[in-house]
């Protein structure tokens, strides 16, 4: 299959093509010319207007469910659902039943997904069904194909257990994700303690509880002189500690979620379970300086937290719903209608495409000559209302239905692969 990609403005600070409008042309999966190609002919040609081209963006955190959950998502529907938020790579949870805790659960994710126009990596668990009490084989599941180690939604609390798995990921340079939150604070908290929680008469959990968890992480990580990524942080204070740790030379990352920077705990006084997240959303004044963490650096990634939610989970009373939401397929937009023009499609490019890929230390791809294509196209400016048929999930329990949104996705190209919205 030949695909032509017709003045593409191209976004890729490797790419000698940085930031000028070109024709792409594409034969079987490899990107064979790069300029002015007027008189090119192709099978599939590909022109809108303000088009963007990147290479393939990246989530770190994502739950397909598969093994086990089908009935929330199933690896094919999850593939489906990141092809149109714009990702070609995505790192699934653990979390599925069995655990990934074992080299044949990876090489099952891996196999099953061999054919996909989205690059899956499993990551495997940090300790033996998550339970937190003794590491899992992790060396056995990074020879099967594990991207990285993490109890996904049950991150580790132990210290002791915690700095042992930085030491042994150290030998094949491998990172650990935590969600930083320290379990025995807040246990029973279904939102973010604080004026809006005591109005609601809900339990709360208070922003400590992730501040004690990453300070204390952090202390471990430098100890082991190992990698860490926190995801889902939620406070300025936890960004603090980061940036001073990077500033020491640890080898420290963070990301955040759209839906944290997007939302605020004042918009739960409806009791929309589609907004009970973990972590909990804060409040504007920490949401505010999310964004400016964002805007100026300190923030290294954007992850989707994309956890399908069957219906019966989600229509239900506030204190039984589980916590979670889609995300794949409105990260984007969502991030536009937060930011405007304030985010850059170059920030953005380095946010989940550049950052994510270093930090987990995966090939980069480049949009030049000779190379395999593994690019996103996409239209910074379009405005749409997002509505449930454009979410491919199988599961539609996301928050940002009927709001709009600014960013639209037009497809992907990844082995020899196209998928346009």
């Amino acid at each position: 299959m030949t695909i032509l990609i017709r003045q593409a403005h191209i976004i890729d600070p490797q790419s000698p093509f940085h930031q000028t409008i070109q024709d792409v042309f594409i034969d079987n999966g490899q990107i064979k010319l790069i300029g002015s190609l007027p008189q090119q002919q192709a099978d599939q040609v590909i022109e809108e207007k303000n088009l963007h081209l990147s290479p393939g963006w990246v989530d770190l955190f994502a739950h397909f469910c598969d093994p086990g959950f089908e009935f929330k998502e199933t690896l094919e529907t999850g593939i489906e659902a990141a092809a149109a938020g714009g990702y070609t790579d995505v790192m699934v949870l653990p979390n599925t039943n069995p655990i990934v805790s074992g080299k044949s659960q990876v090489e099952y994710i891996v196999q099953k997904a061999r054919q996909s126009p989205v690059n899956i990596h499993p990551l495997g668990a940090v300790t033996k069904q998550t339970e937190g009490k003794e590491l899992a084989e992790m060396y056995d599941m990074r020879a099967a194909g594990a991207a990285a180690f993490t109890d996904g939604l049950h991150p580790v609390q132990s210290a002791g257990l915690l700095l042992k798995a930085l030491q042994y990921v150290k030998a094949f340079n491998g990172t650990i994700i935590q969600i930083p939150d320290d379990k025995t604070i807040g246990t029973y908290g279904l939102m973010n303690e604080g004026i809006i929680s005591t109005r609601l008469g809900l339990p709360g959990k208070p922003i400590l509880a992730e501040e004690i968890q990453v300070a204390r992480d952090i202390k471990l990580a430098r100890y082991a002189e190992s990698k860490l990524h926190f995801t889902g942080v939620t406070s300025p204070k936890s960004i603090e500690y980061i940036n001073r740790s990077k500033e020491s030379g640890a080898a420290i990352s963070c990301s955040v979620t759209p839906a944290h920077l997007y939302f605020t705990d004042e918009d739960m006084q409806s009791y929309d379970t589609n907004l009970k997240l973990y972590p909990p959303l804060r409040t504007a004044v920490e949401r505010d300086a999310l964004r400016q963490a964002v805007l100026n650096g300190s923030v290294d990634c954007i992850a989707t937290h994309h956890e399908p939610h069957e219906y019966d989970s989600k229509i239900c009373e506030f204190e039984y719903a589980k916590p979670g939401m889609v995300g794949l397929e409105s990260c984007y937009g969502v991030m536009g209608a937060v930011f405007g023009n304030d985010l850059s499609a170059e920030r953005w490019v380095e946010l989940v495409s550049i950052n994510p890929r270093k930090v987990l230390d995966i090939e980069m791809p480049s949009i030049k000559e000779g190379a395999m294509a593994n690019v996103t196209l996409f239209n910074p400016e379009a405005t749409y209302v997002f509505e449930t048929d454009a979410i491919r999930s199988k599961s539609k329990n996301s928050a940002f239905i009927g709001k709009e949104l600014r960013g639209k996705v037009i497809g992907i190209i990844n082995n020899n692969q196209l998928k346009l919205n």
